[in-house]
């Protein structure tokens, strides 16, 4: 058989495992989203303060840093295609939780659904990401995840139009200061009625999911044959000795935390400078962001490597940074040149450096993953838990930017944050990928 008919070959038996995997990270996009849905409407519901509420992301993304070893353990016992159906199944009892909850309207309740919705996430992450890498080529691994990438962010557009249309309709006539008018029988009717509509929306969830248990379950889905250690890497007594796959960690550590910054401070920092369509900007970075993952499947590996990738990321976010600290915040040069002709409102250039950061970064995740699972054979699956608990730099790192931002009395300067965390990529890109030993 000739290279090019074992190229077809494979490219057809990963046809399947790719579309049934893309269906996950659509799952994955779907109820990772639709936090940001549920926050406005539980803080009503529970009746919270703005810190209470955002208990809600802390509550989801905790689980991935608490479970991530665990989940990695029950992998090893149970393989990645029955991890993936566990990690279902789990999502879909988290689902379920959220009936007491919503009847009850218990905030704790919700939280504990969340964090069960989260811990069923970390072992489907844990399992499908790797699985995405070792399905095909190594080389064009970077693409394959842009793919998934593409799908969840997909889901994220999706997410608030449902959950507006089955939950949220008529959402705008019950504010804090409506319920607070009314007396207490009146005002725990009205909650009452809110809460229950969460009820049915998770039923539907949780039925999905089954629905999906049976898909992985049933499917001819192959099992994940990983290779054992190579020779060279025999005195290696467990995954702390593979630096590639710890600062691999760390990166996406600093990833996702100016990932969440570049998405979810946008419009704060656009209503800092009295911008009319704040409310609106953190589309703007995830349109940049969908154009990162486009470049990521068309090019990679024919026009450029998962190294490389890695390196131009790196690079073009600290030049993101440096745009958004000394940006000028009236000009509206850049954008200008970059939207202004197809009628999109225009924002200051600083603004825009933030937006484009989601360019820049878009391919920092298709990238690691693959440079740090390399030669991880028998420990793939505890390298694959510890790249997930890097998901937890969402939840730290915009802490710190909100601390520096207050702190100067200026939103600009909080961007500095993003420095740090590019220039680890960088290093990561040039060297820190390519340790074997410490």
């Amino acid at each position: 058989m000739t290279a090019t008919t074992q190229a077809r070959v494979s490219q057809r038996s990963s046809v399947l495992p790719m579309t049934i995997v893309g269906v996950l990270f659509f799952i994955f996009g779907f109820v990772t989203w639709l936090n940001g849905s549920l926050i406005p409407f539980l803080k009503i519901i529970c009746e919270l303060n703005e810190f209470q509420a955002l208990f809600v992301t802390f509550a989801f993304y905790i689980a991935y840093t608490v479970m991530a070893l665990p989940m990695s353990s029950i992998l090893k016992l149970t393989g990645y295609k029955n991890g993936m159906a566990i990690g279902l199944g789990i999502m879909a009892v988290g689902a379920l939780l959220f009936i007491p909850a919503a009847q009850a309207a218990n905030y704790l309740l919700f939280l504990a659904a969340l964090f069960v919705l989260g811990t069923g996430l970390t072992i489907l992450q844990t399992a499908s990401n790797p699985y995405v890498v070792h399905i095909g080529p190594r080389e064009s691994a970077a693409m394959r995840i842009s793919i998934m990438g593409l799908i969840n962010k997909g889901a994220g557009v999706i997410v608030p139009l449902i959950f507006t249309a089955l939950v949220l309709s008529g959402f705008e006539n019950f504010t804090t200061e409506h319920l607070a008018a009314l007396n207490p029988v009146d005002r725990a009717a009205q909650i009452d009625a809110l809460s229950s509509r969460l009820v049915m929306p998770y039923v539907y969830m949780a039925g999905a999911l089954v629905f999906l248990i049976a898909l992985v379950k049933f499917s001819s889905l192959p099992e994940l044959e990983v290779a054992e250690q190579p020779a060279e890497h025999a005195d290696k007594a467990g995954i702390m000795h593979f630096p590639q796959v710890i600062l691999g960690a760390m990166a996406l550590f600093a990833y996702v935390g100016v990932e969440v910054i570049a998405g979810d401070t946008i419009g704060l920092y656009g209503a800092s400078l009295g911008l009319s369509n704040f409310s609106s900007l953190t589309s703007y970075t995830m349109v940049f962001m969908v154009l990162g993952y486009l470049i990521g499947v068309t090019c990679i590996p024919r026009f450029m490597s998962q190294k490389q990738a890695l390196l131009v990321s790196a690079l073009a976010g600290t030049l993101c940074i440096l745009g958004v600290v000394f940006g000028s915040t009236e000009s509206t040069g850049i954008a200008s040149l970059l939207w202004g002709w197809m009628g999109i409102p225009v924002i200051p250039n600083s603004v825009a450096c933030v937006a484009l950061m989601g360019l820049a970064h878009a391919l920092v995740w298709p990238s690691i993953w693959p440079l740090a699972l390399d030669g991880l054979g028998k420990y793939t699956a505890q390298g694959s838990a510890l790249l997930i608990m890097g998901i937890s730099g969402g939840a730290i790192l915009p802490l710190f930017f909100g601390k520096l931002a207050h702190f100067a009395g200026d939103t600009q300067l909080g961007y500095w944050v993003g420095l740090p965390c590019y220039l680890f990529i960088l290093f990561y890109a040039l060297k820190g990928h390519k340790l074997r030993s410490w």
